[in-house]
Parts: structure tokens; C-alpha cells; sequence
């Protein structure tokens, strides 16, 4: 073996013969040096199918489709909430124009809500927006979804009909179909369709984009990873979802809602106290305990844990109870609806109803990222 040098006189290659421990030595250096390049060139490649594997693995999540059927004010707001949570989102209505004018508003709320520094989720506006394209058919919404949404009005035959509608172009055994319907219990639009296991109720509350819970009521034959598949897909949006065990008239919120509503109206209909006074009692008394806390934690906290409560105050509360009377029809023009509106609007006219709405929806974004942010600093 020999080794090649420059001569520094000539600036020509020399050719020097190297002795057995020098050949040794320089042909472990070559070997180390060899197997150095080697181990750098594995990392480069398992780096470089790492970042391959991360990317498809991200635009596999991008990439997948969600259909919502009918593009009004739900409809808008469960676009933005899965465009915040980085699905492509396929929005359908079968009013023309409708998803153009729909999209126009679409934009201008993701921009005021950055604007506000309200906006969900971690892509920009622009990114947002681009996954909500539409569907020019309910076939081209629906096929190849893993998840629809249908937001259409509360109707039982409009949804019967849609749903048999949808029930033609399901192709996938696992596509969660879900209905906004408030009141309507899915086995009532789903009986008969070939697809009813995938079929539940998720049912937001209005504005959806502010006030996070969804109701999931699930059919008698809606299989349990339909549902459990759903509740998923609200927390990856960042919606808090409550599954309810099976179906029951106006699900939970409705219940509890109108069961305050009615004692309202009997605290109004029996003169005990004026239509003012009744929000009064909800807007600085109870609602502000329970923006951030249920009855239950509630009752927990105002005693030494709830049997404490329930020893001192369960005979209390049934003996008052036993006082509420008969459930209020709430007769439209009846003297209790028309006594209740004269002094509301007052103060609110019908021709404010607008502004109003945008000034509640706008304090429930405040409340929102509020309480975003005291679940932050206590977690």
C-alpha cells in the first residue's frame, strides 16, 4: 500500500510505500470514517421517513371529510367549528346561492372573531376558510364523509324525507349521521332507513361557536360506537358533549330549560313578581353561579358535600316544590304572554331585536374566552 502526498517543492504527487502498522492505521481510519458516513446516512433517511410519516399522517387528518346539510345559522356555525378542528368541511343546501351568501358570512365572522381574538382552533383565518367549499349536491356532500351534520328547520316530514334521501348515498358502515334537531327524537326520522344504526341527535345550543355543548341522543338501534365515534369528532372541535342514555323528550337542556321557564311564568301569572324582576333573579342570581358550575357542584359546594345538603334542605325543597301548580300553557295573547312583552319591550323593541341578539352574542364570546381561560390556569 502506498500513500499519495504533495511535494511542497515541486506541488507534485509523491508516492511513498507505508509500512504494515502505518497501512493498518490508516485503513482502520478509513473503516471508522466509512461506517461514520453510514450512521449519518441512516439518521438522514430515518429523519427524513419520520417527517414523511408526520406529514401524511397530518394531511390524513386535513384531508378528512365532513358533510353538513343546509348552510343557515347552525349550519354556518358547525362549518366554522370543523374547519377550526382542521376537516374539510362540504356544505350543502339545496336553496341556490344559499352556501355563496353563506360563505361570504362565513369569512367575515372568522375575521372579526381573530379581529377579537375569538377564533377557534390553530389554523388562520385563511386556512379555515379554504377547507369550507361546497357541495353541489347532496350526493357530492354526503359520499365519502366520515361524518354528516344536517341542519335543516324542525320539522318531522322535512327530516324523515332527508334522511331517506341521505340513507341512498351512505357508503361507509362507520359515517356518523346526525341530526340538530332540538326536540326531535331520532327514532322518529330514522325507522326505517337501511343505514339507522349510524343515525343520533347531536343537538347544539345556540350560538354553537360560544356556548360549547352538544347533546348526543342516540337512537334505540344506534349502535355504541356510532355514538361514541360522535362524541369524539365534538372533542376534537372543542365542543363539551354530553351522551344522553336514551331517548326522552326535549333531551336535557330543553328539560331543564323549561321547567325554569315554567316557574317563571307562574311567578308572573300569580303576581308574586314583575317580568323584570324574574330575569333579574336569573341574570345576578343563578346565572352567574351557574356559568360556571352545575346544581350539582353547586349544592356539593354549599354544603359539607351533597348528603349534607340533602340532610339539611330535602324536606325544604319538597314542601316548596309541592307549590309550583300546574304546568302554564303559555297561550300566545293569553294576559301572562301579554303582560310579559308589553314590559320587555319597553326596553328591547321588536325592531332592536337584531342589534340585541349581536350584543348577547358578543357577551357570550366574552364569557367563552373567559372561562377558556380560567380552565387554562386551573388545570
Amino acid at each position: 500500500m502506498t500513500w499519495v502526498s504533495l511535494n511542497s517543492a515541486s506541488n507534485r504527487p509523491t508516492f511513498k510505500p507505508l509500512n504494515k502498522q502505518t497501512q493498518s492505521q490508516q485503513l482502520s481510519f478509513h473503516f471508522h470514517h466509512f461506517s461514520f458516513l453510514c450512521f449519518l446516512s441512516r439518521c438522514y433517511n430515518y429523519t427524513r421517513n419520520t417527517f414523511k410519516m408526520s406529514d401524511s399522517l397530518s394531511s390524513a387528518v386535513m384531508s378528512e371529510k365532513v358533510g353538513i346539510i343546509g348552510s343557515g345559522l347552525i349550519g354556518r356555525s358547525w362549518a366554522m367549528l370543523f374547519a377550526a378542528g382542521g376537516f374539510r368541511v362540504s356544505l350543502y343546501d339545496s336553496q341556490e346561492n344559499a352556501v355563496a351568501e353563506a360563505r361570504k358570512l362565513i369569512l367575515q365572522q372568522l375575521t372579526t372573531l381573530q379581529q377579537q381574538g375569538l377564533l377557534r382552533g390553530t389554523l388562520s383565518v385563511e386556512a379555515q376558510f379554504e377547507l369550507i367549499t361546497e357541495a353541489h349536491s347532496l350526493e357530492d356532500c354526503v359520499t365519502n364523509a366520515s361524518y354528516i351534520q344536517e341542519c335543516v328547520p324542525e320539522n318531522l316530514e322535512l327530516k324523515i324525507k332527508l334522511f331517506t334521501l341521505i340513507d341512498q348515498f351512505v357508503d361507509d358502515p362507520d359515517m356518523v349521521l346526525a341530526s340538530s334537531s332540538s326536540c326531535i327524537p331520532p327514532s322518529q326520522f330514522s325507522e326505517n332507513l337501511t343505514h339507522r344504526a349510524q343515525v343520533l341527535v347531536a343537538h347544539p345550543v345556540n350560538p354553537p361557536y360560544f356556548v360549547p355543548l352538544v347533546e348526543l341522543v342516540p337512537a334505540p338501534w344506534t349502535l355504541p360506537h356510532i355514538t361514541d365515534k360522535a362524541r369524539a369528532y365534538q372533542t376534537k372541535i372543542g365542543q363539551s358533549a354530553v351522551t344522553l342514555r336514551r331517548e326522552i323528550p326535549g333531551f336535557a337542556l330543553n328539560r331543564i330549560q323549561y321547567a325554569i321557564l315554567n316557574e317563571c311564568w307562574r311567578l308572573v301569572a300569580d303576581k308574586v313578581l314583575s317580568p323584570e324582576d324574574v330575569d333579574t333573579v336569573m341574570k345576578d342570581g343563578l346565572g352567574p353561579r351557574y356559568a360556571f358550575m352545575g346544581p350539582f357542584e353547586t349544592i356539593h359546594l354549599n354544603a359539607e358535600g351533597v348528603t349534607s345538603y340533602c340532610d339539611r334542605y330535602a324536606d325544604t325543597i319538597y314542601r316548596v316544590s309541592e307549590t309550583f301548580g300546574p304546568t302554564p300553557t303559555m297561550t300566545p295573547g293569553g294576559d301572562v304572554c301579554n303582560e310579559i312583552e308589553k314590559e320587555i319591550v319597553k326596553t328591547i323593541p321588536i325592531a332592536e331585536l337584531a342589534a340585541r341578539r349581536q350584543w348577547r352574542d358578543d357577551r357570550l364570546a366574552e364569557l367563552s374566552k373567559l372561562k377558556r381561560n380560567v380552565n387554562h390556569f386551573s388545570h
